[in-house]
């Protein structure tokens, strides 16, 4: 079809809440999308950080595939085997004890915060949680009030309550910190405000301090998770043992789904009728789920550390650009120019990244080749350093 055509019945007929980018695309293969132009891109960014292993990936296309011919859904009243093997999956990665499955990273955070309440209430009468400043949890209404983003705030108010912003340190999350707080929520590296890595010593404090207090500790891992920092989940590079941790995007490789993991201390929480979902562990994002958690391997994540060093030292010599945050293949880089700007010229000349407030942000595939990491930079150079 025309990509006139698909501008302006997308005008026409879809909410107007995105500030697209004028391209459409028609179909992909790897690290590789082409547009209905039949034009090619280099994808460094991945449907923001969702599909880790490309487009069409040929191994979770056959896992999808397999299941669809069995069956599409089922509720939540049955057991399905897709569904236990990626719980179980995820249990012995990371430890934890209890998985809950929903559609998307804000239901999983949405399943955190009542986790952290019904913990609180039960044995204390607790339900207040910190979050951070400059961090953010989602958009629905819970999530929107954890988020610590006032830009985020406008016209939805008045907003659940039960939330305090700190300062990304241990002395601000002690100034919120009261007789009524049940958990810290943090996100290792928050994304959204522009790739900001947490302090590792600030998170081993946090740590010690919910320990001593029995707060829970909750990591939000929906964009940072599934290998995207070069560990499994970003917590781990600080050495810390969360309470709960939520994860999305890349956990699905292409398809919705949404993941709450509780450690030992909640695990009992939710009981029957707790918490629920119609579509949360879809047997089809299931499957297409165990493909892609069996891939992140320990080989894997050290050529994800490896070409993060390799694409953060190369751009730091780019003309104009002032810093470059993250790890592994989450990196953000700050530059002169305005960075909607760069992405639109970035986006001219056969390369998409994304932003994230001053920020150019890149996510690209975890098995994105050497070649393909370099014809990005030279894109970048060419685009920032003019």
């Amino acid at each position: 079809m025309n990509k006139e055509v698909i501008f302006n019945d997308d005008g026409e007929y879809i909410a107007s809440t995105y500030a697209r980018f004028k391209v459409a695309f028609e179909r992909g293969e790897g690290s590789r999308l082409y547009d209905t132009d039949g034009r090619e891109y280099i994808d460094c960014a991945t449907g923001i950080g969702v599909n880790i292993f490309g487009v069409c990936d040929d191994e979770w296309k056959k896992a999808v595939m397999s299941q669809l011919d069995k069956i599409q859904h089922t509720s939540n009243l049955y057991y399905s085997l897709p569904q236990t093997e990626l719980a179980k999956l995820l249990c012995e990665k990371t430890g934890a004890k209890k998985v809950f499955f929903a559609n998307s990273g804000a239901e999983a955070n949405e399943c955190a915060i009542k986790t952290a309440r019904k913990y609180g209430n039960l044995k204390y009468g607790r339900n207040e949680i910190i979050t951070l400043k400059n961090s953010f949890h989602g958009r629905t209404m819970a999530t929107l009030s954890a988020t610590g983003q006032d830009a985020f705030h406008k016209y939805f108010d008045p907003f659940l309550g039960g939330f305090k912003y700190a300062e990304p340190d241990i002395d601000g999350v002690i100034e919120c910190y009261t007789d009524k707080t049940c958990a810290v929520m943090v996100e290792c590296i928050q994304g959204e405000s522009g790739v900001h890595v947490l302090d590792f010593g600030f998170l081993r404090q946090l740590e010690k301090f919910c320990r001593e207090r029995d707060i829970l500790l909750i990591c939000d891992e929906v964009q940072c998770g599934n290998g995207r920092t070069g560990r499994m989940y970003a917590y781990e590079h600080a050495g810390i043992r969360p309470d709960i941790v939520t994860t999305a995007k890349g956990l699905g490789g292409g398809l919705p789904i949404g993941a709450c993991m509780m450690f030992e201390k909640c695990e009992h929480t939710f009981t029957y009728g707790d918490h629920g979902s119609t579509f949360g562990g879809n047997p089809v994002a299931c499957a297409g789920a165990v493909s892609i958690v069996r891939r992140i391997t320990d080989e894997l994540l050290l050529e994800v550390q490896g070409k993060g060093a390799y694409m953060i030292e190369n751009l730091k010599r780019i003309k104009n650009v002032r810093s470059v945050s993250g790890l592994g293949l989450m990196i953000g880089v700050e530059c002169a120019k305005p960075a909607r700007e760069i992405a639109e010229k970035c986006l001219e000349k056969g390369l998409i990244v994304l932003t994230a407030h001053d920020k150019v942000r890149l996510l690209p595939p975890l098995n994105i080749s050497k070649s393909e990491m370099e014809q990005a930079i030279k894109i970048l150079n060419e685009v920032i350093s003019k």
